[in-house]
């Protein structure tokens, strides 16, 4: 994957706040803040170089892109954190104004027949066979028309986090799907397994606010 373009932009547009909530949650000092960025930035560059190329209908290469953000942070620390932590961090760093505002957006068009459309498509193009840092999902309404289930059944964040040694770090990440719908607007979000966790899938359900 090409380090321009949305890599780049996703450190230009996160970098800061990554770099704030190392002092605020895990405690380090300013200098070492700074330390860990100029480290991870580097991390984060050759992780994006390993990358394959997504295709230009997958909708998760922001994801993947993420989760190398967040690895190369990690990576970076002087000490390895815990889940409960890095949940944290992970929660503050990137629920930032712009991405509540994405949020916002997305959340107006949730359950639109775009909406689902789209979803329909992602599932049917099951991009996980061809590039592992991808996902693999289903596409299950609700019986009863109340929203819809997203079953993920390959994760790309998985792959990678494995890759570079952070594996059981993965849930931290798996928090966020929780605040982006809250942030959202339109739907409560509800989860029974996920992959990390040893479940056979990952589950995202979005259930329509009343």
């Amino acid at each position: 994957m090409k380090y321009i373009g949305m890599p780049l932009g996703m450190w230009i547009l996160y970098k800061q706040s990554f770099r704030e909530h190392l002092v605020s949650v895990f405690g380090y000092s300013v200098q070492e803040a700074k330390e860990i960025s100029a480290s991870a930035k580097q991390r984060y560059r050759a992780i994006i170089k390993k990358i394959p190329a997504f295709e230009k209908t997958d909708r998760f290469q922001m994801n993947i892109v993420s989760c190398a953000m967040l690895s190369a942070f990690v990576l970076s620390m002087p000490r390895r954190p815990t889940v409960e932590k890095l949940t944290v961090f992970y929660n503050d760093a990137m629920m930032t104004v712009p991405t509540r505002w994405f949020c916002r957006m997305s959340g107006k068009k949730k359950f639109s027949e775009k909406d689902v459309r789209g979803m329909k498509k992602t599932a049917a193009l099951k991009a996980a066979d061809r590039n592992p840092y991808s996902w693999n999902m289903e596409f299950l309404p609700y019986p009863d028309g109340s929203g819809y289930e997203v079953r993920f059944t390959k994760c790309g964040i998985c792959t990678l986090m494995k890759e570079v040694g952070l594996y059981e770090l993965v849930p931290a990440m798996c928090r966020l799907d929780y605040a982006m719908a809250d942030a959202g607007g339109a739907s409560d979000f509800v989860r029974e397994y996920t992959l990390a966790s040893g479940g056979p899938y990952c589950d995202c359900g979005y259930k329509k606010k009343r």
